[in-house]
């Protein structure tokens, strides 16, 4: 049944963007975990909890785009192996200073945007009002996100030149 009243042609693109997002996500979602994990020094307590604020708004995020890929009538990925072979958020690996982590995510997220704008632009070309529904709203959350962040960064730099 067709209850969307698209074609399949028509939410190929959109769906493949979706999962270029998905296994994006996934990656960002790692890089949050491993920076959680591992965060010291005397920025601990605040950048622990924003590290799992963060993951668990991405869990809720990786759902939400899987789900909308199904409701699209398309398969989701969801072996890490496609993951890192789709992704383009970068595996942080092993890092320790808490404003290099920040910088990180700071990279992941504009990433995330660009990749957010490119499903914006496709599901657009299809009239998929849902799609846009759902990603504009992650779009304009990270952007917010991203500025607090980017202001706590900006912050840290100032202290160290003095």
């Amino acid at each position: 049944m067709n209850y969307l009243g698209f074609d399949k042609y028509q939410t190929d693109k959109t769906a493949k963007a979706l999962n270029k997002l998905l296994a994006s996500y996934q990656v960002y979602y790692q890089n949050l975990r491993n920076f959680h994990w591992n965060v010291g020094g005397e920025n601990f307590f605040d950048l622990h909890a924003k590290f799992e604020e963060r993951y668990k708004d991405a869990r809720v995020k990786i759902d939400e785009i899987a789900e909308r890929i199904l409701t699209l009538r398309h398969r989701p990925m969801s072996n890490m192996s496609d993951y890192l072979s789709a992704t383009e958020v970068e595996e942080a690996g092993e890092v320790h200073d808490d404003r290099e982590m920040v910088g990180a995510i700071l990279k992941n997220h504009g990433v995330l945007i660009a990749l957010m704008r490119k499903v914006l632009e496709t599901a657009g070309n299809s009239n998929d009002e849902g799609t846009i529904d759902m990603i504009s709203g992650f779009l304009s959350g990270l952007e917010k996100e991203s500025w607090m962040l980017d202001a706590w960064y900006a912050r840290k730099a100032e202290r160290a030149e003095v």
